[in-house]
């Protein structure tokens, strides 16, 4: 029997990259995903290809997180599971370091980063709770558990969201909710993020992309970057019942990455 079958899971940011990877891996474990994205037609074309529902949003959005709930308890019936992936690195002509990025930056990666995950874990609890109890994954980063200098709001904000997980887990454990929060952290993982990110690193740097790239891959003890599977297989874990027992942790999913930086 499939690990997930039967199960209702929401996965934000799925139109594409990690979330559209994480929305592929637990769909073949028997998941019923509704896939969001603030990308109408990418979002689209991706539930398309996996057979699955889409509605489009903005995860910034209150009014978005209560229409996203509404639907799926109209529409499914039940939530078992929220996978929070969405987010975004800002604007990528604005300064990141922590002297010179501006406030408008900093406050929209946070109100992307972190409010966003807040709004969905606010609106969420009283459906997954009324389907007798579930799971939540919230997508922090590596960027969380070492110094970013270079990404210094985002860094910040997905610090945030580890906190924020574990409040929440708290929370719905002593509410007798039976629902389970915790955050999981990638390391460097081939997405259309990562490569916008090395783009302006390299530059930076003055270092052609392949240059830089090899020079940050020897930061990595496994000595790869990851693949979204990488991530997608830890999520599934942690949305299963494998993990029943398991709330309130913060998975890193780096390669040794953070052992050795």
């Amino acid at each position: 029997m499939a690990r997930l079958e039967g199960k209702v899971v929401i996965v934000t940011g799925a139109a594409q990259g990690l979330g559209y990877g994480v929305a592929q891996r637990l769909a073949e474990e028997g998941a019923r995903v509704v896939l969001t994205d603030i990308k109408g037609d990418a979002g689209l074309k991706a539930a398309d290809a996996l057979r699955a529902r889409f509605i489009q949003q903005n995860v910034a959005s209150e009014s978005d997180w209560q229409r996203i709930i509404a639907d799926v308890d109209r529409t499914e019936g039940s939530l078992h599971a929220l996978v929070n992936n969405a987010g975004i690195e800002g604007d990528p002509a604005a300064a990141k370091d922590p002297e010179h990025a501006p406030l408008e930056d900093w406050n929209q990666i946070f109100k992307v980063n972190a409010g966003g995950v807040f709004l969905a874990c606010k609106h969420a609890i009283p459906l997954l709770a009324r389907s007798g109890g579930g799971a939540i994954v919230n997508f922090s980063s590596v960027a969380s558990l070492v110094p970013t200098p270079f990404l210094s709001a985002y860094g910040a904000a997905k610090a945030a969201v580890e906190h924020l997980s574990r409040s929440v887990a708290l929370y719905c454990a002593r509410a007798g909710y039976r629902i389970r929060c915790n955050s999981i952290h990638p390391g460097q993982v081939q997405t259309p993020m990562f490569d916008v990110l090395f783009d302006r690193l390299s530059a930076q740097a003055g270092m052609s992309r392949a240059t830089f790239a090899q020079e940050f891959l020897a930061t990595i003890p496994l000595g790869a970057f990851q693949e979204p599977r990488d991530i997608a297989n830890a999520v599934l874990f942690l949305v299963s019942d494998e993990s029943r027992y398991i709330t309130g942790q913060a998975l890193a999913v780096d390669g040794g990455f953070t052992l050795a930086n």
